[in-house]
């Protein structure tokens, strides 16, 4: 375990061991920065002994793996999760605004294409994966005096994922060449037959069926299949959608991938001029000659250029949540045309969402609480450690941010 230290204007030295940071702290030569990662700043002037410190970053849609590490030591790993609730969160904004238009406004004029958007626009659920790849990389350069960054990025064909002889013109003319719409080619591809009963119930009337929701999933063919409508209303009237099963993965992650993937070099190129690429293959090859497991943080350090340097004792584990919830109130109209208010207090019995605090000597997260003083914990991968235990037995740890972070177990 390292502790990371900075020196009395900032700028990041190298990191040292927990009993000289003891030592420091003790004689007051350095005083704690933040606790996770544990990180000191130096009282005295020190240029500090550095040595070369290469970044590997394994960037992606809904993990980030960091690696920073010298020829022969790892000084920090981590495993990013990114957010993917934006879309559905803008999605259910836009149904809102929509139904206050429709009451407040509903005798004005539409108006569209009154908004221009900006040079290079990114959708905004793209557009903070790129951000959040700039920011990590950015925590990691305050720790340690990087010298090289390596970033892995990678290029999809999605035509040719689904239809692996694809060639020449088939490029241009698509799945649905022929048909007047989806709805006409998702009933032929699936043979005018219920993908559930495959005609058993006899119901000669089809639908078609979102398997995910639009809000999410939107019209495309992938997302389409079709049922009979017997079978299509026992699946809403029993909650089994989870249950219909896409055909093909769906292709979301490999778009967005090749969308940002110059977004985030040319970010990183513009604040650390020195940055290189590299592509998913070499890091593979990489991994299989050093004989080492797949993991986010392992190709990371693959990418980093030392993949046999000694793995650090202890790696950790970020999670990107939202910063506040904007809504005023809910959607659901009590009796009497009464809207119940969606905004909590920030702060309850002295806790806010997403505080780290100990319970029963484990950290862990507030990813819930209730009037009564009654919280929900929860630790980063999803674990929970408690769905109600009373504020009196927390004990708080360190103040929330749109970026929580523990310590797990190294790969």
């Amino acid at each position: 375990m390292f502790v990371y230290v900075i020196n009395q204007h900032g700028y990041p030295l190298m990191p040292c061991s927990p009993r000289k940071a003891r030592l420091l702290l003790k004689s007051e030569k350095a005083m704690v920065v933040q606790r996770t990662p544990f990180t000191i700043r130096l009282r005295y002037g020190s240029s500090g002994y550095k040595q070369v410190v290469s970044l590997g970053v394994d960037a992606g849609t809904k993990h980030i793996g960091v690696s920073a590490a010298t020829a022969k030591r790892v000084l920090y790993e981590a495993e990013v999760l990114l957010r993917t609730d934006i879309q559905d969160l803008l999605a259910t904004r836009r149904e809102f605004r929509r139904a206050r238009r429709n009451r407040k406004t509903r005798y004005r004029k539409a108006r569209f294409l009154n908004r221009r958007r900006k040079e290079r626009w990114l959708a905004p659920s793209i557009q903070n994966k790129v951000d959040t790849h700039l920011k990590v990389i950015g925590q990691v350069a305050k720790l340690l005096p990087i010298t090289s960054i390596t970033v892995e990025v990678a290029q999809f064909d999605t035509q040719l994922l689904k239809n692996p002889n694809i060639s020449g013109a088939e490029y241009q003319e698509g799945e649905q060449l022929g048909f007047w719409n989806v709805r006409e080619y998702v009933l032929y591809r699936d043979h005018h037959t219920c993908q559930w009963c495959h005609g058993k119930s006899g119901d000669k009337i089809l639908n078609v069926h979102h398997r995910e929701s639009r809000k999410t999933g939107g019209d495309s063919p992938n997302n389409l299949v079709t049922l009979c409508e017997t079978c299509h209303h026992k699946i809403h009237q029993e909650g089994l959608e989870d249950q219909v099963k896409r055909k093909t993965a769906s292709l979301r992650d490999a778009t967005q991938m090749t969308i940002l993937r110059w977004f985030v070099y040319h970010g990183i190129k513009a604040e650390y001029p020195d940055a290189k690429l590299t592509y998913g293959y070499i890091t593979k090859n990489t991994r299989i000659q050093s004989g080492l497991e797949k993991s986010h943080t392992v190709d990371a350090r693959c990418i980093s250029g030392h993949p046999l340097a000694r793995p650090s004792e202890t790696t950790y584990l970020i999670k990107q949540v939202r910063g506040q919830n904007r809504q005023l109130h809910k959607a659901k109209i009590l009796k009497g045309g009464i809207r119940k208010k969606n905004k909590a207090p920030r702060y309850l019995f002295g806790y806010q969402l997403f505080d780290k605090v100990r319970y029963e000597n484990q950290e862990c997260f507030i990813f819930g609480r209730r009037s009564s003083g009654s919280f929900d914990l929860r630790i980063l991968n999803g674990t929970k450690v408690t769905a109600g235990i009373s504020h009196k037995k927390l004990m708080l740890i360190e103040r929330a941010s749109t970026m929580l972070i523990q310590i797990q177990k190294p790969s």
